[in-house]
């Protein structure tokens, strides 16, 4: 399975800040925002990655991520000239996912809770079953987000995009897994009245020929889509308040990629000598003590 992270756009909602840099690359807590992502993908097993961005922010993200050797991973990149929709991803990743499953997840969306591996290996089974998987979280605005309609049996009814009367509160999250052929399916989708292919569009596509399941968030889950200051700070305090009570580091992609064995603990301790004057760079050393 390849993963694709969309790290594109202008973020208006963050001006000024963003005026000068990528949100994708703006602290959430101690590690870049991008991380969290990258962490989730990595989660699923997922080594093959495209990270698209704008023309004048790829040189930052490539300083940063590198090729992702240091984690274990193949990272490449993909230029978004003009923002025109999510489903555009697919598109400008063609040649990249070729024949193969994808997953992609939206550059500012935090995942985190018990359970999250289940998840992510179920869809990734719907997936190599022709499947599509969207991913479910209840909300109290659920017109301010992409909607999915379940029947008792969490099957999925229908999808909207930012419903004047939703249906449900369950938001569908910035994280998909498709089946083989996505790219084709996402030349069907046809722009919406804002200009837009939107991922709804994509998602409505595989529902209508029964090839759409959904995976829900549930109790003890959080997921923040950080487009805003308040959500980035919520973000932030919650990252810090269980990072500081469990002394641990949650979305390290260096440990993701120590425990599935992409990287070798020599690997890992080059990570946590350039990193060693920080609590990160603290904890990879302490990874590498407890698996002597």
């Amino acid at each position: 399975m390849k993963g694709i992270i969309l790290a594109g756009g202008s973020g208006t909602r963050l001006y000024p800040i963003t005026e000068g840099i990528s949100k994708q690359l703006m602290p959430i807590y101690d590690k870049p925002m991008i991380y969290y992502p990258l962490s989730t993908l990595m989660l699923a097993g997922i080594q093959e990655i495209l990270v698209i961005t704008t023309e004048e922010d790829q040189a930052n993200f490539k300083r940063l991520l590198k090729d992702g050797s240091q984690f274990g991973i193949q990272v490449s990149y993909a230029i978004q000239k003009r923002p025109e929709g999510l489903a555009q991803a697919f598109l400008i990743g063609e040649e990249f996912i070729g024949n193969d499953t994808c997953a992609m997840v939206l550059g500012d969306n935090i995942f985190y809770g018990n359970g999250f591996n289940d998840v992510l290996l179920n869809a990734s089974k719907n997936a190599q079953a022709g499947k599509a998987t969207i991913f479910g979280n209840q909300v109290k605005d659920p017109e301010r987000f992409g909607i999915m309609e379940l029947d008792q049996e969490q099957n999925v009814l229908s999808v909207e995009e930012k419903p004047q009367h939703p249906k449900s509160n369950y938001a569908i999250t910035g994280l998909y897994f498709y089946p083989k052929g996505v790219s084709q399916v996402a030349k069907m989708v046809k722009k919406s009245p804002r200009g837009e292919l939107e991922i709804t569009t994509l998602n409505d596509l595989y529902l209508k020929e029964g090839k759409l399941k959904a995976e829900l968030l549930g109790e003890g889950f959080t997921w923040f889509d950080t487009g805003t200051f308040d959500s980035q700070t919520d973000a932030i305090n919650m990252i810090r308040t269980i990072q500081n009570n469990k002394d641990k580091v949650i979305c390290c992609p260096e440990q993701i990629a120590y425990y599935r064995g992409w990287i070798t603990k020599d690997e890992l301790q080059k990570r946590a000598t350039l990193l060693e004057k920080n609590t990160y760079g603290q904890y990879l050393k302490k990874l590498i003590k407890e698996t002597k």
